[in-house]
């Protein structure tokens, strides 16, 4: 979790677990205390049943978010995103997942700009956030299958730790 949050669930398990499984999956707050995948209002008692906490932990996360200026303008305005790296063979697209240090610097520009020189079309970026996400993610789909010669020159990058392509 984003050290600038960990302070307000320090000590606070149950509630640390919410909140993270909030920001993972782009879920908002309202200032009534209820939380929503878009509009769509989640009900407390099968987010804790998913999470594995008490529901009372649930509707007590989300009110004191609310309650909170800090943490209400974050969770606030999350909003989730559509994953499609597990749709991509049936949508006729390729993806690869690029394992990196996530402190390295311009793994992304470096991966892109193999890409555009080989005016490979991407339909979606998504990497994970490294204080969410243990082992993070570089996801990117492309229109169209990748040759061989493009993946070798991927794995040539600097960043590039391990790489797999679906």
């Amino acid at each position: 979790m984003h050290k600038e949050l960990e302070k307000f669930f320090e000590g606070q398990r149950a509630r640390r677990i919410v909140a993270e499984a909030m920001l993972r999956y782009g879920l908002r707050v309202d200032n009534h205390g209820k939380i929503y995948c878009n509009a769509i209002e989640i009900a407390p008692a099968k987010m804790a049943r998913a999470l594995g906490v008490d529901r009372r932990v649930v509707i007590e996360t989300a009110e004191e978010i609310a309650e909170n200026d800090f943490l209400f303008d974050i969770f606030s305005t999350l909003e989730p995103r559509s994953n499609f790296s597990h749709s991509a063979k049936a949508l006729g697209f390729d993806t690869i997942e690029i394992h990196a240090d996530p402190k390295a610097i311009g793994i992304v520009a470096d991966i892109t700009a193999v890409m555009a020189k080989n005016k490979i079309r991407i339909r979606q970026i998504m990497a994970d956030d490294a204080e969410l996400f243990p082992n993070p993610i570089l996801t990117i789909i492309v229109d169209g299958k990748l040759s061989g010669s493009v993946i070798e020159k991927i794995r040539k990058l600097r960043h590039a730790e391990k790489i797999i392509l679906r």
